[in-house]
Formats: structure tokens, C-alpha cells, sequence
């Protein structure tokens, strides 16, 4: 079945260039002539302060990438390359801090000491007809079904094919097949334990305040899983605006793959409402978020084992900070508010506070565990001079998990310090 809708889909997306609002390979100016090269460096420290005895983990490195986009050929059809080269330094190499499942920047071995550095290459070709491109080889596809983790010190990364189309004004399509992972904190290309997932799906905008998505994946021997995002903005006046965004998930896990791996449980759904009121430099949401099925919401994975494999950051939801509010029937609340500096004389200076509440988790101890997390973030990207775009960022979160719900999450302390430097060489 998910081969036939694979081929549907492809069919749909070659039939929608016959209506093509403009052709993007009509304007390719060369391989070389349209060709970038861009470099970035991260410093990364993460450090949590686990309760109830928990030993307390952190990770500090440094890392630098360099990213060659090709530009396409000319002709009809165009063709091009993309490549990277990642390369990370341990700077806390202490064994016993590092590892925690969420920080892991660097894998252990098998005598449980985390690698002094890591480095990896990858390169995918790339061909485009009118505004369809279709890549295969390594990749960090951006996709809520298959969404790769950057949020740590490395990003993973994807081998396979993914075809993406924007044959019609406001609607892009995409099909993909992967069949390698490479996780953040390793290099073998089948650190995830991915076997196979098919990805497909698109994205459409009404009209320039309403837009929706449909995203789905089959992910080998593991799960389907179904996405849903519906996004309205309201336009009010003064610089005013309320926006409604609806995220939803439906997850089919395999009946093998739960027998081994979760207790036989095999059914999820889980979604978020959001509404969001934004005034001048100032923003206040407020959400919620609901599971429901015999087991929580799963995704990604952080170290080798059995997990999903599609992506650590494959929960687009709006109650996502250190905990994801994704346990097993959670309900869950949160208030949030962001401001932007820049209307007070410090463009470039942000902030962000989130207050979020879960109950009704059911675990082997109770039907009706709780947890909540104060979530704050400040951030400054240097504007303008040499070190234009620079950001430094912090982070911290505070979690707290109810005695009974501990099976589900950890309670602790978490705290991150980032800084990044993006640069375009040409």
C-alpha cells in the first residue's frame, strides 16, 4: 500500500507540472556561478541536575561544519551536488557526566568513555526539472514526519531519496525513501538502527493567513504514523495579530516491533492547539495538548536501541521544551510569553518564558501522575560589524515529575549555553 501511494503521489507531482506557476530551471545560472559555500562553528554546553539520586550529566564541545551547495546546470534538466563535512571536539571528556539519553554529544564505546572528537562526510547529487528537485544521498530532511535533530552539537543526517515539488504557487509536495540514519553523536551510518521509512505528504497555503499540511510515513517494521497541521492567522490592527495553529499525530506501531519493545501497546494519538496574540514586541500563547491510545507518543531516539528512528525533533507540538508532555493519556496546559528588544533599543535581543502543566499520566503506578516545567530562554544575534549574526543562547528549564510518574520522565534541573557563528564564505 505505501508503495502504491508513493507512486500516486509521484504521478500527482509530474501531472502538476503541466501547471507550473514558474519554471526554476529556466533561471539556473550554472553549477559553479550559483554555487555556495558556507561554514558554521557551535559551542555547546549542556548540564542537568537530576532529583531523587539521580547522578547529574553534562556535555561541553565544539563544533564546525562546512556546507557546498551547488547551484544546477543549465538546460532543461539541471544538475548539481550538495556536500558537508562535520568535525566536533570533546572539551569535557569525563565518562561518568556524559551519555544521558537528550545530551549525548558524544557516544560512549563499549568501555563506557565518551569519543574525544568526531568528523563525518556526506554528499547527495541532485537534479531538477521546472520547480521539481529530487536528491539522493545524505540529507537533514525537515519534515514532520522525519524531522533531524540540530539542536544538539551535531545534526543527524539521512540517506536516501527525497523529491520535492513547487510546480503550483502555495503547494509543495514531497516523497521520500530513506534507509540509513547517522545520529548526532556518532558516525556509522547505521547508528540509528534504521532500517527503512517512506515519507510523503504536502503542504498547501489558501490564502496568505490560512495554510494546512498532511504529512505521512510507514517506517519499516516499526510504525505508521499520520500528521495533521491546520495554521490561521488573524490580522488585527496596530501591529496586532492572533494566530490558531493545530498540530496532531496518529501513530500505528508495528505488533512485533511493540511485543519486543513496549509492552504489546501498539495505539497513539496526541495534538496541540495553540493561540498565540501578538502585539508590537510582545507575544502570549496559550495551548493545549492531548494523548490519547494505549501508549505515549514515540519518536526519534537519542542512543542505539530500540527506537523509532525518524527524527529527534519529530514532535511538532506546541508543549515540546526539556520534557515533551507526551506520556501515555497526558493532558496538558501551558502559557507562554515572548519578547522581542528591538522596539526597546536592543535589536537582536529576545526572550522567551513558558510555564507547562501535564496530568492524567497513566503508568503501572497510577492512572493520574503529573508533571510541570518553568521554561526560559534569552538570546542575542550580534546585528551588524564582523561578527554580524553571531548568537549566544541560554537556556534553562525546571521539571518537576510526581513520585509515580518517574517511570515515564525524570524530574530535574536542566541548564544550556550556545554559541554559534554562521559564515558565508561566497
Amino acid at each position: 500500500m505505501i508503495n502504491k501511494r508513493i507512486s500516486l503521489l509521484a504521478l500527482g507531482i509530474l501531472a502538476a507540472s503541466s501547471q507550473a506557476m514558474a519554471d526554476g530551471q529556466a533561471d539556473a545560472k550554472g553549477f559553479v556561478e550559483d554555487s555556495h559555500l558556507d561554514l558554521f562553528f557551535r559551542n555547546g554546553y549542556m548540564y542537568r541536575d537530576y532529583k531523587q539520586g539521580k547522578q547529574d550529566k553534562s556535555e561541553w564541545g565544539q563544533a564546525a561544519s562546512a556546507t557546498f551547495t551547488s547551484g544546477f546546470t543549465q538546460g532543461t534538466v539541471g544538475f548539481g551536488v550538495d556536500t558537508f563535512g562535520l568535525y566536533a571536539l570533546n572539551l569535557d571528556k569525563n565518562g561518568d557526566r556524559a551519555g544521558a539519553p537528550g545530551i549525548d554529544f558524544f557516544k560512549k564505546d563499549g568501555n563506557g568513555n565518551p569519543a574525544e572528537d568526531l568528523s563525518r562526510l556526506g554528499g547527495a547529487l541532485k537534479a531538477r526539472f521546472s520547480n521539481t528537485v529530487i536528491k539522493y544521498g545524505d540529507q537533514m530532511p525537515s519534515l514532520p514526519v522525519l524531522s533531524y535533530d540540530n539542536s544538539r552539537l551535531l545534526p543527524e543526517s539521512y540517506t536516501g531519496t527525497l523529491i520535492t515539488s513547487k510546480e503550483i504557487q502555495g503547494l509543495e509536495l514531497n516523497v521520500g525513501r530513506f534507509t540509513e540514519e547517522v545520529q548526532k553523536s556518532a558516525t556509522g551510518h547505521d547508528s540509528g538502527g534504521l532500517k527503512r521509512i517512506d515519507v510523503y505528504g504536502g503542504s498547501y497555503k489558501f490564502t496568505d493567513n490560512f495554510s494546512g499540511a498532511l504529512y505521512a510515513s510507514d517506517n519499516k517494521d516499526v510504525a505508521r504514523k499520520e500528521y495533521m497541521n491546520l495554521n490561521y492567522v488573524l490580522p488585527l490592527q496596530d501591529k496586532q495579530s492572533l494566530t490558531f495553529d493545530f498540530n496532531g499525530y496518529k501513530t500505528k506501531l508495528n505488533k512485533d516491533w511493540a511485543d519486543d519493545n513496549n509492552g504489546g501497546n501498539r495505539d497513539n494519538t496526541i495534538w496541540s492547539l495553540a493561540a498565540t496574540y501578538a502585539f508590537g514586541p510582545h507575544s502570549v500563547m496559550l495551548a493545549h495538548q492531548r494523548n490519547t491510545g494505549d501508549t505515549g507518543y514515540l519518536y526519534g531516539g537519542y542512543q542505539s536501541g530500540h527506537w523509532i528512528g525518524d527524527g529527534g525533533t519529530t514532535i511538532w507540538l506546541a508543549n515540546s521544551y526539556w520534557s515533551d508532555f507526551n506520556g501515555e493519556d497526558e493532558r496538558s496546559w501551558q502559557a507562554s510569553y515572548a519578547l522581542d528588544f528591538s522596539e526597546y533599543g536592543v535589536p537582536g535581543l529576545t526572550y522567551q518564558v513558558a510555564y507547562v502543566y501535564g496530568d492524567n499520566i497513566k503508568t503501572e503506578e497510577t492512572g493520574n501522575g503529573h508533571e510541570r516545567e518553568i521554561f526560559n530562554q534569552l538570546k542575542y544575534v550580534v546585528q551588524s560589524g564582523p561578527a554580524k549574526n553571531l548568537s549566544f543562547k541560554l537556556r534553562g528549564s525546571w521539571l518537576r515529575v510526581s513520585s509515580d510518574a518517574r517511570s515515564y520522565n525524570s524530574e530535574g534541573n536542566e541548564f544550556r549555553a550556545f554559541v554559534e557563528y554562521p559564515l558565508n564564505v561566497f
